[in-house]
């Protein structure tokens, strides 16, 4: 018996309506109530905690993970759960081989992402960023100049969790300036790595932003997310409180 609540899965003859009935099993309503108040607009969801979501994404991508993802990434998103979705990403994140079959994977995963959870999870689990940095930073050019919300947040949230660093700090700034702004996900995205920018790099970023051409909500949503940062000092906040544009 699985420990997520079902039967161990047969892998060699993929069948994605035995993985749907495992996901089923794991439903928790309490959670799903949960889930409608911080995903408002989504409704594919069913309340399964992502531990539960991550012990069967590490069983598939050992047993099988390559024709568990032929079969699911075929798939239509609208066809799918929410945590059919979330578990896709979490196989991904969990594959070893070449990278050039996790880049066709992420490839086919990306357009399914429809809400800030999904995208966000995706990016925290993509550890190969780690083990390929280079290969990853080239690739994610696609990304960022992407018109499409959630590809580019996918790419913005990509350099959040693994490029502001001594290496790639100088080269976000920009970044950030040429990625298309006016999509909320994309603005927030932009203003949460600008904050974790300035916690890492403060003079470097406080220069960036007195001279940024970002729009007035992203701007004035990068200076909100710093100031509410407990890694900065009363003294910074002050300063960059009057850093508000008129």
């Amino acid at each position: 018996m699985s420990k997520d609540g079902g039967r161990s899965i047969g892998m060699e003859n993929y069948n994605l309506y035995n993985i749907r009935e495992e996901i089923l099993r794991m439903a928790d309503d309490s959670y799903r109530e949960f889930q409608k108040k911080l995903l408002p607009g989504t409704e594919n969801f069913i309340g399964v905690r992502l531990p539960h979501l991550r012990r069967l994404a590490k069983r598939i991508a050992k047993e099988d993970g390559e024709a568990y993802l032929k079969a699911s990434l075929e798939k239509e998103s609208k066809e799918e759960l929410f945590e059919e979705i979330m578990l896709q990403g979490m196989v991904i994140g969990y594959m070893k081989g070449d990278i050039s079959d996790i880049f066709s994977y992420t490839e086919k995963f990306v357009p399914k992402i429809d809400n800030w959870s999904v995208c966000d999870s995706f990016c925290s689990g993509f550890k190969h960023a780690l083990e390929y940095p280079e290969m990853v930073w080239e690739w994610l050019k696609g990304f960022w100049s992407s018109e499409e919300e959630f590809k580019a947040r996918f790419g913005i949230v990509m350099l959040l969790d693994y490029y502001i660093n001594d290496k790639y700090i100088k080269e976000l700034f920009p970044i950030f300036e040429s990625i298309r702004q006016g999509n909320y996900y994309v603005d927030m995205a932009i203003a949460w790595a600008i904050s974790i920018c300035y916690i890492r790099y403060p003079e470097l970023c406080l220069g960036f932003l007195r001279e940024s051409r970002l729009n007035d909500f992203t701007y004035h949503k990068s200076l909100q997310k710093i100031v509410e940062s407990r890694c900065v000092s009363a003294e910074e906040k002050e300063r960059l409180r009057k850093m508000r544009r008129k």
